[in-house]
């Protein structure tokens, strides 16, 4: 029989009717899947026939073509073939010039009667069957087809009703079978096998199976051999995929007598390839079976096939059917390339395809819309935007309009990406240019928004496709469940589910596996039994997974006897053995019924499967019911004859399962049994997969040799997660080895996660050619590979700073797909940054702004802590402010790097409007931040605040690190309160922290500044009791502390004290020794340290000099000082800057010119003469001198130019060459010497810092200040403050006191500033007082600086207990302050321009006044305490008697 070969086609498995899927999976419906699904179960109807419509660019002749055959698509088999068979014999008898227009004016009653034949050459049947179409069609709903068919309006011929039946069918289906029925009824033109034919191929196509097998099946006796009724037949089950149906109806065929033909095997083909997915070599079969029945394949033929390739993107079997169809001679046609290029689009190979459509032209072919739609698809699947726009440019300029299959191709390509507001431009650019969205369009709408969690607006479309006439297909309906499912609305899901039922669609499996999810998650027990026994009633079957999950939930309720039931199931449609059973119950968490499964098969002497065993133990395990699994271990050795080693091999497992990997490993390692050949596999990959979870990649690495070493082939698994494993021990090259080996092995292992890793690892060791040669090998085998492989590859460019090599990947990815990622941007960023490019992030976030990509707020974190990082607080601002602009909202990990900036950058009002919109926006300080305020403030000496932030920090209740500890005592030896610092240090011991060396170092600063010289030693005794080695620098601060306290002796002691310690003192240390000798006056003392680093072949230099002569200076023996330079001289020693400015300094303090002038003199034969000019000569003709002895003393040394110029400054002013200092001055300024904030007026601060000045530097500085105060004041710009400060420091310089300079400048002149009460070293005063002063005082009258016409024979200036005072003032202030003390700034001015007699007598009388006012407050308060003790006496007395009565 021409059949026989057919019927052996095998029927795919039972469980590929429904599309299975992971149970993780169930709450999301894929839009390609609607888009490819939706296109299989609806006809594909193109209305482009005409060659002149389908290439408009071309010129064609009316009748150029008019005699060619029309050239079939595989979908258009069923129909042609099935139901216009006849009419080519119908049509070639009737005239194909338009006939005359039916005359509707013809009376109904009296119709013109015509014979058969006559009727038969008719040349008005289009007419006719129009005619009566729009009649039937035009119908209302409560009327009937018999109303219009029995008038009898016109004659109709049999084949004319067979055009009724159609035409009406392609609108209602339910119409066109009323006709049927009708004709039927009253015996008119008995149905032959062409109205049969028709009628099936319309219910069909209206998917109504179950009335179009009645109707074959009452009229299929009386068919006899019309293979035309067969075909149609086939048709409608080969819509359903029902490839057995169809085998069946071939079967009969032959039983009719009926031989089948060429559409029948076409439709054949058509139902095996929908029935389920292609088997390899499916194709070939097929074609040799059709070839075996005597028929010889057509172009259509291997279209159907090369379609079914697509639909399953199967690239390598049509390539083999297209390879046949050219063997065999069969000419390839248009649709055989389209569906080429269809499978090349939907296999991810766009280049593949766009080769092939740049090809047709060369082939003879012209390409038309459904070509340009496949290549669109192509280039959308891998979501190209930039192609897809340019192929629908080049579709619209080739004369071709964007149609329905268009617009939703480029929809499904945005919903994909999540760019919604895209996807409704194109719907809404789709109806206004006249292209009726579809129920594609709208499945792919309602999907994409149910993957955003968009129900209301997928309902809504829901509603606007109902009202516009479109009716929802089983795609569109599962999309709207899953959305629902995904956003965990069940009920109205559930009403979803019902309604596509009540409309008469069948659920797939898709729909009924979603449904029973979230049952399941629902806890429904009853919902679930109830909709899986309908599942099951269809014919459709879960997946394991939602198998398990029925179980568990079944087995939470104790319902075994469903458990039972379902069991049973499993065993008939998935095919499990009573051996499976207990491993599945136990994975669903049913552990007593997986327990009593398995003992049961113990007890039946079934075999016991190790690995079922295994799993069952790590089930138990894992739910925490180890008691369980030991007495099934118990139960299994008393029950089971021979070896027990699986008992072990379970106790490892259960280890594993338990995360407890330390016992896992001393049993593998404690027992012999493991290392041999018949060791379950299941152990080591337990232990594998726990130690690569654990981190411990050298036991894993171990474990994986044990097992080669046995001889077990590891999975493909255990090769991935050990490449894993080796690529994160910074291993690629054995990690790649493993791969290759796994491929030789059989089990290939080129998942992207392990590529993407393996690239990875490369470029953490720096071996960039080895993962470029790695990822060429991909690109040349695999073609496109998947983003996270070209991510990896970025981001080893980035991590060694190669960024034009991670764009030239950027760009690949643009051009050829996949289309970079917001991990792709990033690795651009991070290359940029790696190299220091931060100028040049600016411009890459244009460019991917640009190219259409979004800037994410992971790229603008990642430009933020650059910037930060580099220091940029401007630049962060940007961003910042950018950030907030865009609606991305900050994060503590923002706030942290934002804090860190700021505090770095000392930005203190910054900091603190940051910590208050922190507060303000729910996020509260951690330690970090207190840590880091802590520190801010302690920087700024601003301590007050930072121990209100440390009160913060406590009652917030965290509690304090040692960071914390170390800034507080920072802070407190900084604000010289050692013993808090102390008593803290000792807190953070007691609390088990250990201090850092630098914790110690600044508490023995603070009692050396502190000169608690008793406490420091017993520190550094501490220290080295303990065992800390102590550097040199605690060394060189006890020597400061002694030097300052005049100790000298035990400075010498500490000097031996550490030479035993084995810390050989350096040049530094002699220095502070020589300093301390010569601070005290000693220079004998120095001298002879200076001889001892001479005798131990010490190079000397002037810095040891240096501290020689200035201990001759102090000591008043200038002569000694001179000759000492003219030793140095002598022995090759050249003096510099420290030399020069030990003279000036000298010079500044000595009594009388002649002295002055004999030290400037000695520095001027020695080569340095500006000093001694800048008394005698014009100062500004020698600014440009000192200006390059300056510049050129910066590279020297930091302190090399600032401590000449303090020196220059305090001799100008002492000697009235004031105008020359102040020249100087500006002119350090202007070079960075001193810093730009010495004062402040400019900036409306007002305020001064005339730290780490010398007496004459802030005294010229303090005149300039004042200066610009008062022209500030007289012209009211810029405005003041509400108080200014003045910060002198508690320091002193030289034995000068900055301070005390200070105050008796203006004390003397009688200005309103007053020490500050809550911070030493800071004088304040009220800007109106200042103001006022600045105008109205004689002493502001004139503050220009001059220079003295002569210089004066003695000092200007006298120093008296450390404060630098003008000379005529000196007994004044002596008088003042050691008869009356501190006084008020008047008090001292009006006393100090007194005579001496004068003031004599105006300091007794306030003496006595001082006394009489004491002695009155005395009497006052001697009284008010009798008055206080006899009111209160009474109730003391009370309160006595009744606490001795308690």
């Amino acid at each position: 029989m021409a059949c026989s070969g057919v019927i052996g086609f095998a029927v795919p498995p039972l469980k590929t009717r429904g599309n299975s899927i992971n149970r993780e999976s169930f709450c999301c419906c894929s839009s390609s899947t609607a888009v490819e699904e939706e296109g299989a179960c609806k006809k594909f109807t193109y209305s482009r026939a005409s060659p002149s419509v389908r290439w408009p660019h071309m010129k064609f002749d009316a009748t150029q073509y008019g005699s060619n055959r029309k050239v079939l698509r595989p979908e258009e088999v069923k129909d042609e073939n099935e139901v216009d068979g006849e009419l080519v014999s119908v049509n070639a008898e009737v005239d194909e010039q338009e006939g005359e227009m039916f005359d509707k004016r013809l009376s109904r009653n009296k119709v013109k009667k015509m014979n058969k034949l006559a009727l038969k050459r008719a040349k008005d049947w289009r007419n006719r069957v129009q005619f009566l179409t729009e009649k039937i069609l035009g119908l209302k709903a409560d009327e009937f087809v018999a109303d219009v068919l029995d008038a009898k309006m016109v004659q109709m011929t049999p084949t004319d009703f067979c055009f009724v039946v159609k035409r009406v069918g392609e609108s209602s289906w339910q119409r066109a079978l009323e006709v049927f029925e009708w004709l039927n009824l009253r015996h008119w033109h008995a149905p032959n096998a062409r109205m049969l034919a028709t009628v099936l191929a319309v219910l069909g196509k209206a998917n109504q199976e179950a009335l179009a097998v009645e109707i074959f099946t009452r009229a299929e006796p009386t068919v006899g051999n019309t293979v035309q009724v067969y075909n149609a037949m086939m048709g409608v089950y080969a819509r359903n995929g029902q490839f057995s149906k169809v085998q069946e109806l071939l079967l009969l065929m032959g039983k009719r007598g009926c031989q089948p033909d060429l559409v029948s095997f076409n439709t054949l083909i058509n139902a095996r390839l929908k029935s389920g997915p292609m088997t390899p070599n499916l194709g070939i079969q097929l074609l040799s079976e059709v070839r075996r029945s005597g028929i010889r394949p057509d172009v259509i033929t291997y279209n159907t096939l090369i379609s079914g390739c697509s639909r399953d993107m199967n690239l390598e079997e049509a390539l083999k059917i297209f390879s046949e169809m050219q063997d065999q001679n069969c000419q390839p046609d248009l649709w055989t390339y389209n569906a080429m290029i269809s499978v090349y689009g939907r296999c991810g190979l766009s280049n593949e395809a766009d080769h092939l459509f740049k090809e047709l032209g060369s082939m003879g072919f012209y390409p038309d819309a459904v070509t340009y739609n496949s290549l669109l698809y192509a280039f959308a699947r891998e979501g190209n935007v930039t192609r897809v726009k340019d192929i629908c440019q080049e579709m619209v300029e080739m004369g071709f309009t964007q149609d329905e299959m268009t617009y939703n191709t480029i929809v499904c390509m945005y919903g994909k990406q999540g760019k919604h507001e895209l996807a409704f431009q194109v719907y809404e650019e789709m109806k206004s240019s006249g292209r009726n969205p579809d129920a594609v369009t709208y499945t792919v709408l309602i999907d994409s928004l149910g993957k955003a969690n968009k129900m209301i607006d997928a309902a809504k479309l829901m509603s606007e496709m109902l009202d516009v006439g479109i009716r929802p297909t089983l795609r569109t309906y599962s999309a709207l469940i899953c959305g629902y499912a995904k956003s965990g609305q069940r009920t109205e899901a559930e009403q979803i589910f019902n309604s596509m039922r009540r409309s008469g669609i069948r659920p797939d499996n898709l729909a009924y596996c979603v449904m029973l999810d979230l049952h399941l998650r629902a806890k429904k027990v009853e919902e679930a039994i109830v909709l899986y026994e309908e599942m099951i009633a269809d014919g459709l079957f879960p997946d394991l997974a939602l198998y398990e999950g029925l179980l568990q939930l079944l087995g939470e309720a104790e319902n075994e006897e469903n458990v039972q039931k379902v069991i049973g199931d499993l065993k008939m449609y998935h095919g499990l053995s009573n051996e499976n059973i207990p491993s599945i119950l136990a994975k669903c968490g049913c552990h007593d019924f997986a327990a009593k499964a398995l003992k049961l098969n113990v007890i039946q002497s079934s075999n016991v499967i190790r690995e079922d065993l295994i799993s069952i133990v790590a089930s138990y395990s894992e739910a925490g019911r180890h008691s369980e699994a030991v007495e099934l271990l118990s139960f299994m050795q008393e029950h089971t004859s021979g070896p027990h080693h699986f008992v072990s091999e379970a106790l490892v497992v259960l280890h594993c399962k338990a995360r407890q990997i330390d016992a896992a490993l001393d049993e593998y390692i404690g027992n012999t049994e493991f290392h041999n050949p018949n060791c379950s596999s299941v152990v080591y990959k337990s232990l594998i997969i726990t130690c690569h979870e654990s981190e411990r990649f050298a036991e894993a690495c171990q474990v994986f040799s044990d097992m080669k070493f046995v001889g077990l082939e590891p999975s493909a698994d255990i090769y991935k997660i050990m490449a894993v494993v080796y690529c994160k021990m910074n291993l690629p090259e054995t990690a790649h080895h493993l791969v290759d080996q796994a491929e030789v092995k059989g089990s290939p292992i080129y998942d992207t996660s392990v590529c993407a890793e393996l690239v990875e690892a490369y470029g953490k060791v720096k071996e960039l050619e080895k993962a470029e040669r790695f990822v060429g090998m991909l690109r040349n085998r695999y073609g496109v590979l998947n983003r996270n492989i070209w991510n990896s590859l970025i981001e080893a460019y980035a991590a060694n700073g190669c960024y034009e090599k991670a764009r030239a990947v950027f760009t690949t990815m643009m051009r050829d797909g996949p289309s970079p990622t917001l991990d792709s941007i990033n690795g651009l960023l991070k290359a940029l940054i790696r190299t220091g490019r931060l100028d040049e992030l600016y411009v890459v976030v244009q460019d991917v702004q640009d190219m259409g990509f979004k800037i994410s707020k992971s790229s603008i974190l990642l430009m933020l802590e650059a910037f930060a990082d580099s220091g940029n607080v401007v630049e962060v601002k940007k961003i910042y402010q950018g950030m907030k602009t865009a609606g991305y909202l900050p994060t503590m990990h923002i706030y942290r790097v934002l804090l860190s900036l700021m505090s770095r950058a000392k930005q203190v009002k910054d900091v603190e409007a940051l910590v208050v919109e922190m507060k303000q926006g729910g996020f509260n300080p951690d330690l970090f931040i207190y840590n880091l305020l802590l520190k801010l403030y302690t920087q700024i000496e601003d301590y007050t605040k930072a121990v209100q932030v440390f009160q913060s920090l406590q009652e917030s209740g965290l509690k304090p690190n040692e960071d914390t500890y170390k800034t507080l005592i920072l802070m407190y030896c900084r604000d010289c309160r050692p013993d808090e610092a102390a008593s803290l240090l000792q807190e953070m011991r007691h609390l088990g922290m250990k201090p850092c060396l630098e914790t110690y170092k600044s508490l023995t600063a603070a009692y050396c500044k502190k000169l608690m010289v008793e406490e420091a030693e017993d520190l550094l005794d501490c220290l080295k009791s303990e065992g800390h080695q102590l550097n040199r620098s605690f060394y060189h601060l006890m020597l400061k502390m002694y030097r300052r306290s005049g100790d000298h002796s035990k400075a010498e002691g500490l000097l031996l004290a550490m030479k035993e310690s084995g810390i050989e003192p350096n040049a530094s240390t002699m220095y502070l020794l020589m300093t301390s000798h010569s601070s005290s006056g000693h220079p004998a003392e120095a001298e002879k340290v200076l001889d001892n680093l001479k005798s131990t072949g010490t190079s000397i230099g002037t810095l040891e000099y240096s501290s020689v002569i200035d201990a001759y200076f102090k000591n008043g023996d200038l002569e000694s000082g001179i000759q000492k330079l003219s030793e140095m001289k002598k022995e090759g020693v050249d003096p510099d800057y420290r030399i020069w400015t030990c003279f000036i300094r000298a010079a500044s303090i000595c009594n009388s010119l002649s002295e002055s002038t004999c030290l400037l003199s000695a520095i001027r034969d020695a080569g340095f003469d500006i000093p001694q000019r800048l008394l005698k000569e014009n100062s500004t003709s020698m600014l440009l001198e000192i200006d390059i002895i300056l510049k050129e003393l910066e590279l020297v040394s930091n302190y090399a130019a600032f401590n000449l110029v303090n020196a220059l400054e305090d001799m100008l002013w002492a000697y009235e060459r004031r105008a020359t200092a102040a020249l100087i001055f500006q002119l350090a300024m202007k070079r960075g010497i001193y810093h730009r904030n010495v004062f402040r007026v400019v900036e409306r601060d007002w305020g001064a810092d005339f730290r780490k000045l010398s007496a004459g530097a802030a005294l010229i500085a303090l005149t300039l200040w004042l200066d610009h105060m008062q022209d500030a004041s007289l012209q009211g710009i810029p405005e003041s403050p509400k108080s200014v400060v003045l910060i002198t420091g508690a320091a002193e310089y030289n034995k000068v006191s900055l301070e005390s300079t200070i105050k008796a400048f203006l004390w003397e002149m009688g200005s309103p500033f007053l020490p500050c009460k809550t911070r030493t070293g800071v004088l304040v005063a009220k800007a109106h007082s200042l103001r006022s002063w600045l105008k109205d005082s004689p002493f502001c009258l004139d503050l220009e600086l001059k220079d003295s016409s002569t210089l004066p024979d003695t000092n200007s200036m006298q120093l008296i207990n450390g404060c630098y005072i003008r000379r005529g003032l000196a007994p004044a202030f002596e008088d003042i302050h050691e008869q009356l003390g501190q006084v008020s700034p008047r008090k001292f001015a009006r006393l100090a321009l007194l005579s001496v007699e004068k003031r004599e007598i105006a300091i007794r009388a306030d003496i006595e006044g001082r006394k009489r006012k004491l002695a009155k407050m005395s009497e006052v308060g001697t009284r008010r305490n009798k008055k206080t003790g006899r009111f209160y006496q009474p109730k003391l007395r009370k309160r006595g008697d009744l606490l001795r009565r308690n």
